[in-house]
């Protein structure tokens, strides 16, 4: 069954993703990846929705392999100390919307945006991504962060929340090592992903935004 959450009219970074293909060109999300990057995420946050005699995943049909590959992955998630410190803390799946969250690309505007937090502390205020990777080194992982837009992710979801810091967790696919890179409000990886972000934002309301709610 389909999340309602995917339906919902407000902006997601994702939106943002696809604007981005549209404008620049780029390889469009491979489906196959997607879904087993669901797996995990769901096997970790969302358990309730993976069938393990069915082999489904929110009532998709996955392969034996991607069943035993994201366990795996799950007991390298579990095994991490922060990792395993971080989850019971956390709402898992966390909906969080902003009706009028606002931007400024030299100029202010404002637009209705929505995320979806793997993990979310109340109690810290803060929160963070689990991410499947290829990478096998931290500095792999690191390097994904930057070539797929993650830092751009994690300003988005920190803008809504208005949080002062992140994790992203990546498990890789091939050695099943556990990274984490973190981010704080105003640092560099903050200043990169707040710099895509709003160019993309601005962007999207030039061409789909209401300019005179801003007048």
């Amino acid at each position: 069954m389909k999340d309602p959450y995917y339906d919902r009219s407000e902006i997601s970074n994702s939106d943002l993703s696809e604007l981005k293909r549209q404008l620049y060109g780029g390889m469009e999300i491979d489906p196959v990846h997607a879904k087993f990057g669901n797996l995990i995420d769901h096997m970790i946050t969302e358990p309730e929705k993976v069938d393990y005699f069915k082999l489904t995943c929110a009532g998709e049909q996955m392969t034996e392999g991607d069943f035993k590959k994201a366990e795996e992955m799950k007991k390298a998630f579990m095994r991490d100390e922060f990792a395993s410190r971080i989850l019971p803390l956390s709402d898992t799946q966390k909906v969080m919307i902003n009706p009028c969250q606002k931007f400024d690309y030299d100029i202010p505007f404002t637009l209705p945006v929505r995320c979806k937090w793997d993990l979310w502390m109340p109690s810290m205020g803060w929160g963070g991504d689990i991410k499947s990777t290829s990478a096998t080194t931290q500095e792999q992982f690191e390097s994904a962060v930057r070539q797929f837009d993650y830092d751009r992710q994690r300003f988005f979801y920190m803008n809504i929340a208005g949080s002062e810091k992140d994790v992203l967790i990546g498990i890789s696919k091939e050695n099943f090592r556990v990274f984490k890179v973190f981010i704080k409000r105003g640092d560099e990886l903050w200043e990169s992903g707040q710099h895509k972000c709003m160019e993309l934002a601005f962007k999207y309301w030039t061409m789909f935004g209401d300019l005179k709610n801003t007048a």
